[in-house]
């Protein structure tokens, strides 16, 4: 149980850096005139990636939760693999990239790294995480928990990001960014 409260904590420690960065990167968004949506989620989402650590350590602790060692594992190697795909977001993005929903207007969507085949690879990363890291010492409950959680909250976030970001959608950018003619087309049909 020792090295999986250890996991654990480094993944907090990560979340952490994450909030260093974005927060550096929220001033050089908020200096070049950047708009926040979605300031009402945000408080929700804080609460539930503080929800899934800590509940990884008590289910394991109070349902006395073993560990198996194929499922535990490979779940380990999902949660390495997230931790590095969310950061080729963060790099890809740089200074643009945070865990609050900034726009600075008039930038074109980015379209390299991750973002040249996914859509929203930071919440695919999220999700990886979020089913992952639980199941690694068997804490299938919370993983069930979050993920529904999170599945809702989700939802309510991409359309936030997907809002935040359609005057980034115009013909130009489109045409020139295949991926972007989707999210183009899907803005459009989501103004109606």
């Amino acid at each position: 149980m020792m090295w999986y409260a250890l996991l654990v904590l480094a993944v907090g420690v990560e979340r952490v850096a994450e909030l260093v960065v974005a927060r550096r990167n929220a001033r050089w968004s908020r200096a070049r005139g950047a708009v926040e949506s979605g300031r009402g989620h945000y408080p929700v989402m804080v609460a539930l990636h503080t929800g899934l650590l800590a509940g990884c350590l008590a289910e394991v602790w109070a349902a006395d939760r073993p560990f198996h060692p194929a499922l535990g594992w490979t779940m380990s190697a999902t949660v390495i693999a997230a931790q590095a795909l969310r950061w080729w977001c963060v790099c890809t993005l740089g200074p643009r990239w945070n865990t609050r929903v900034l726009v600075v207007p008039g930038l074109p969507l980015v379209a390299g790294g991750p973002y040249r085949w996914l859509r929203h690879p930071n919440y695919v990363a999220v999700v990886a995480e979020g089913i992952a890291l639980p199941l690694v010492h068997g804490a299938w409950l919370t993983a069930v928990l979050f993920t529904v959680f999170n599945a809702a909250l989700l939802t309510v976030r991409i359309r936030c990001e997907e809002a935040a970001l359609a005057p980034a959608l115009d013909a130009g950018d489109a045409a020139a960014h295949p991926a972007h003619a989707e999210r183009a087309a899907e803005a459009e049909r989501a103004a109606r």
